[in-house]
C-alpha cells in the first residue's frame, strides 16, 4: 500500500519510514510535518493510508483527517499518539484506528493489515469527533485541494447550493451551507444578509446608497457586500464597537 507519514518530528518520520521499508507490499510515497502539508501531499500523491500524529502545529491531525474527505478517494487514517487511552477517546477508534508511540513494528504491521479506505459512515463518525471549529476551509480547485486560513476570509456568500469564500488572495467555491458555516464560526463572522456572513475585523466602513441601501467596505478588496434592511441595525452596532 502507498503510505503517507505525517509527524512534526523528523526523527519520528524517519523511524516509521524505516519500519515500513522493512515490510513487504508497503511503500512510503510522501512525508509531511503538519496537517496543512498532509492535505496538500495527499491530494497529489493519493496515498491509501496515512500514518498521522494528532498534535501538530498549524493544523492538527484530527482536522487534517476531516479535510481528507474532500479528496476523490480519501485515505485510511491511522493516528499515532504518545498519549494514553484517555487521550484517544477523543475519536471513534472503530473509524480510524490508532497506534501508541513509540510505535512497534509488529503493531504497525497489524494496523496496516487491517487498514481500509474510509467509507462515508466512518467519515461521519470522524466528523462527529472533531474540535468545534476548523482553522482552514478546504476547497477543490483546478490546482487540487486549496486550504484557506479562516482568519484570511473576508466573507462567505451563498449562491444557490454553493458558497463563495472571499479571501485575501481571491475566492474559491465550496459545497457547504451558510447555516453550517454560521454555526461553526458564528463568533468570528456576522450575518449581514440572508446570503452573506462577513468578518467584522476586516470592515473598514459602510456606504449608504441613494435608495437607502447599505453596503459594507472591506479591507484589501474592492467589492462591497450588501446589507439587508433587517440586519442594518445589528451591523451598525458591530461597526460602532470595532
Amino acid at each position: 500500500m502507498k503510505i503517507l507519514i505525517v509527524d512534526d518530528e523528523q526523527l519520528a518520520r524517519d523511524r516509521l519510514s524505516r519500519m515500513i521499508g522493512s515490510l513487504a507490499e508497503h511503500e512510503v510515497v510522501g512525508e509531511a510535518a503538519n496537517g496543512i502539508e498532509a492535505v496538500k501531499v495527499a491530494s497529489t500523491m493519493q496515498p491509501e493510508v496515512v500514518l498521522m500524529d494528532i498534535r501538530m502545529p498549524g493544523m492538527d491531525g484530527l482536522e487534517a483527517a476531516r479535510h481528507f474527505a474532500d479528496l476523490d478517494e480519501p485515505p485510511a487514517v491511522i493516528f499515532c499518539t504518545a498519549y494514553e487511552e484517555h487521550a484517544v477517546e477523543a475519536f471513534d477508534l472503530q473509524a480510524v484506528g490508532y497506534l501508541l508511540k513509540p510505535v512497534r513494528r509488529e503493531n504497525l504491521e497489524t494496523a496496516l493489515g487491517k487498514a481500509q479506505r474510509i467509507n462515508k459512515a466512518q467519515l461521519a463518525a470522524l466528523a462527529d469527533e472533531q474540535p468545534p471549529r476548523r482553522t482552514h476551509i478546504s476547497a477543490r480547485t483546478r490546482r487540487g485541494i486549496e486550504l484557506i486560513p479562516v482568519e484570511d476570509v473576508r466573507y462567505f456568500q451563498a449562491d444557490q447550493k454553493y458558497v463563495t469564500v472571499r479571501h485575501r488572495e481571491g475566492e474559491v467555491i465550496i459545497d457547504e451551507t451558510l447555516k453550517e458555516l454560521e454555526e461553526e464560526f458564528g463568533d468570528r463572522f456576522v450575518r449581514v444578509h440572508r446570503n452573506a456572513l462577513v468578518a467584522p475585523r476586516y470592515i473598514i466602513g459602510l456606504n449608504r446608497l441613494p435608495d437607502g441601501q447599505y453596503q459594507i467596505r472591506l479591507k484589501d478588496i474592492e467589492e462591497t457586500v450588501d446589507i439587508s434592511r433587517r440586519h442594518v441595525a445589528a451591523v451598525r452596532k458591530v461597526v460602532k464597537n470595532l
